[in-house]
């Protein structure tokens, strides 16, 4: 990887959703997934389907990752995961001793509640644990392939991925009144998570209901700030937490495609994914908003849904922003340094 004086990000997949998006349609867009570089270093936020192998068509080395960070445990958010610990391994040998941080949300310590429109109450998946946090979900899907990564720590001598990844879960810090169910999004300050000579990153709760508890996480720099929205809908938070920065990476989805999806259903899950939609996600139009009301100096939409949607859709954004608007494919890079 080239060195560079300016940071910027690498929008590494663009889609949003747990599909794969027919790629003639989508222009290629992948899942969700955004590398922030800064000098020889870059740090991954979220890791979709596609991200493993966009890492390598954006000429990014695994060796010189620095961290990953999770803003909420949504399949379409973490679906490259286990690639990244097992094939990441290789490249990351150097650092058994100083291991690469992944840090996303903690168990959610309780069920969400049941959809109102269910007749009848299903039953949760591995009710033993089942809401487990980003340390037990890695170590778990690591677990799942011991027989691969046995076969290459006995015979090979290759390191364990435990060894060179270490999963973390952000704790919650007390007194916001943080509750899963009750308050899962509490208005509250930035709280840091992470800091290097490079970057100081700081996260914030936002709104995507039932999960909890989600993160969108900002990165300061010497020569500028991005902002990372995660998965929300409008929320003051994310204003808070975005406000000044050079870039805000915010979601956006077309409600109007979810009206064509769902509109006219009336049985309980057709009704129940279109209220998840609503309450859960932005417009382009609210996306705007909220980059003006936290004077960000530029916004780009990803984790676009749906990934197959054409232009047209997303530019309406500029219309409600007064700064430079971005609508970025996958690949892309947005500088964000102020030099």
């Amino acid at each position: 990887m080239a060195h560079t004086s300016s940071p910027y990000v690498i929008t590494l997949g663009t889609a949003g959703g747990p599909r794969w998006w027919a790629a003639a349609d989508s222009g290629e867009r992948t899942g969700i997934a955004t590398a922030v570089v800064v000098g020889d270093a870059f740090y991954l936020v979220d890791c979709g389907q596609g991200a493993g192998r966009r890492l390598g068509q954006a000429a990014l080395d695994l060796k010189d990752l620095r961290a990953l960070f999770i803003t909420h445990l949504h399949s379409d958010h973490v679906y490259d995961l286990a690639g990244i610990g097992i094939f990441g391994l290789y490249a990351l040998q150097h650092r058994t001793n100083d291991p690469v941080r992944i840090l996303g949300p903690g168990d959610r310590g309780a069920l969400p509640p049941v959809s109102p429109r269910a007749a009848v109450a299903p039953a949760p998946l591995a009710p033993n644990s089942p809401t487990p946090g980003t340390r037990q979900m890695f170590e778990t899907l690591m677990a799942a392939h011991a027989t691969d990564l046995n076969d290459r720590i006995l015979d090979s001598l290759k390191p364990s991925p435990l060894e060179v990844f270490q999963a973390e879960d952000i704790r919650v810090p007390d007194g916001t009144g943080y509750h899963p169910n009750s308050n899962p999004t509490p208005p509250m300050d930035p709280f840091e998570v992470y800091r290097d000579e490079l970057v100081t990153v700081t996260a914030i709760l936002v709104e995507h209901p039932p999960v909890a508890p989600a993160f969108a996480f900002r990165f300061d720099t010497a020569e500028g700030s991005v902002t990372i929205s995660g998965d929300t809908c409008f929320t003051q938070n994310l204003v808070t937490l975005a406000r000044d920065t050079d870039l805000l990476l915010h979601e956006a989805i077309d409600f109007d495609w979810v009206e064509q999806l769902y509109g006219d259903k009336t049985d309980g899950a057709s009704r129940a994914a279109r209220d998840h939609h609503y309450k859960s996600h932005t417009s382009v139009r609210d996306a705007a908003k909220a980059a003006e009301a936290a004077g960000a100096r530029q916004l780009a939409l990803h984790h676009l849904v749906p990934g197959h949607a054409p232009a047209q859709v997303w530019l309406e954004a500029a219309e409600h922003f007064s700064g430079h608007f971005v609508l970025p494919n996958d690949l892309d890079i947005i500088p964000f340094g102020q030099r």
